[in-house]
């Protein structure tokens, strides 16, 4: 071996020495390592996060409960902490309805042990058709399996600025594309519903399921005349409350309580994978079936009449003693009550309050 003759590699005497490569070559493969090892990190959390099911909202309880029963009721003794203000305006073809979503009647203790959430202000700010049409079809309240977003969409909103949202967000085995949602009225799951057959939602927003009894002897309904109006429908009809003219072109007929045409389906549900089993009972809303010329009212819960507010007449919706109480299905075309666009349950984004009292 010739020393002392240097080539540009090796040691200063000439020599090639392996091991100075040898720290390069292993922080080179050590780097490649590490970007292949965040490679699969990213891969393995892209494919985790395209396996869940998108925009479903929270995880549903699980529930296996397959009996109707008793509807357990908070007494409603306790005074809104926050007073109650809404309004009524007609801006260019529409009605615009605001409210800030507090009853001015007693309403139960909230929490409870069926209803964790506490009652607070809301922004509502609802737009909603001045001149109602009936539309081509009817419009369910609840939306099929396989929809994203919110179950069901309230009916509309009471003359005092409370949401009618009948529906549930409560599903038999947590499963929501089976579709067995239960009843609010049903009483299988104890859903803290105060005397009002009010609860709240996880917003704070307080809402009726059911006959709002302390509201409707507020504006006194009475079985000897026709029901005042108690809200408007989402598609822009009117709504009321158990009491309508016999015939529903003559004012001057006799006063009857309005009644549904839906009855329990007979038989029993499927079972194993595809529903509940068990006796059609009341405990979920599929358990029920509309049957023509049964009561009084259509499959929307409502009927083409004159009324004291319409005496020229309009479609009109009626809460009823028996179900579906509140109506679920819209004779015309609803507006989104709750839409993520407009905020959760059409909520003002800018947070003002909406203007005071007014009819």
């Amino acid at each position: 071996m010739i020393k002392g003759t240097h080539h540009g590699c090796g040691d200063q005497n000439g020599e090639h020495d392996i091991n100075s490569k040898r720290p390069l070559q292993r922080s080179i493969l050590s780097f490649y390592r590490r970007q292949v090892s965040v490679l699969f990190l990213v891969l393995g959390v892209t494919a985790l996060v395209f396996a869940q099911p998108r925009d479903r909202g929270p995880q549903m309880r699980k529930h296996t409960v397959t009996r109707a029963g008793s509807v357990r009721l908070v007494p409603a003794t306790k005074r809104p902490q926050a007073k109650n203000h809404h309004s009524v305006r007609i801006i260019k073809g529409e009605r615009v309805l605001g409210s800030n979503g507090i009853p001015a009647h007693l309403v139960g203790a909230f929490p409870n042990s069926g209803n964790p959430h506490t009652i607070t202000e809301q922004n509502y700010d609802f737009k909603i058709p001045a001149d109602p049409e009936p539309a081509h079809r009817v419009s369910p309240v609840h939306y099929d399996q396989g929809t994203s977003g919110p179950p069901n969409r309230p009916l509309g909103i009471a003359l005092n600025g409370v949401l009618f949202d009948p529906g549930t967000a409560e599903f038999w085995n947590g499963d929501r594309d089976a579709n067995w949602n239960y009843e609010a009225l049903g009483g299988s799951i104890d859903l803290g519903l105060d005397d009002n057959h009010a609860h709240v939602q996880p917003t704070g927003a307080y809402h009726y399921h059911g006959l709002p009894t302390k509201y409707l002897a507020e504006l006194g309904v009475s079985r000897n005349r026709h029901s005042p109006q108690v809200g408007w429908a989402a598609d822009g009809f009117p709504i009321y409350a158990l009491y309508g003219y016999k015939d529903p072109r003559d004012p001057s007929s006799q006063v009857v309580e309005m009644t549904s045409s839906y009855r329990l389906r007979s038989g029993k549900r499927p079972s194993g994978k595809a529903g509940p089993g068990g006796k059609y009972d009341g405990a979920f809303l599929r358990d029920y079936e509309f049957a023509r010329g049964r009561g009084t009212l259509d499959d929307c819960n409502g009927r083409f009449c004159v009324t004291p507010e319409f005496p020229n007449g309009t479609y009109a919706y009626f809460l009823t003693n028996k179900w579906p109480v509140v109506p679920r299905n819209f004779r015309g075309t609803p507006a989104e009550l709750r839409s993520e666009t407009r905020g959760q349950q059409g909520q003002r984004r800018d947070g003002r309050r909406p203007p005071r009292r007014g009819r």
